[in-house]
């Protein structure tokens, strides 16, 4: 999974191609950092159930804007957040754009 990640960085346009392990050192993407990726571990972390993997990290994105993260609370709470799945033969790719909308009153 961390390779993936790595190409991830390069496809989205986030490193330049063959510069994702660089960015990745760079510390821009530790939770402290420019653009924190897998705040709660990803992957790695949580297991990989095929179908659900976007679902829980549209969850992991929800948590950090409402503020629901504890420990791994990012700073700052998220006005945007991007989830990223690529699977299969790496050329199968869903991105979702999320907005943190205010609250309301019910």
């Amino acid at each position: 999974f961390t390779m993936t990640e790595i190409m991830l960085y390069e496809a989205i346009g986030w490193a330049e191609p063959g510069k994702g392990v660089e960015f990745f050192k760079s510390g821009a993407t530790r939770l402290d950092g420019r653009i924190p990726v897998n705040t709660g571990g990803g992957l790695v972390s949580t297991g990989h159930p095929v179908g659900a993997t976007g679902v829980r990290q549209v969850l992991e994105i929800y948590r950090q804007m409402k503020g629901q993260c504890g420990d791994y609370q990012m700073q700052n709470r998220p006005n945007l957040g991007l989830t990223v799945n690529m699977g299969g033969d790496d050329m199968t790719i869903t991105t979702m754009l999320l907005r943190n909308a205010p609250s309301s009153k019910l």
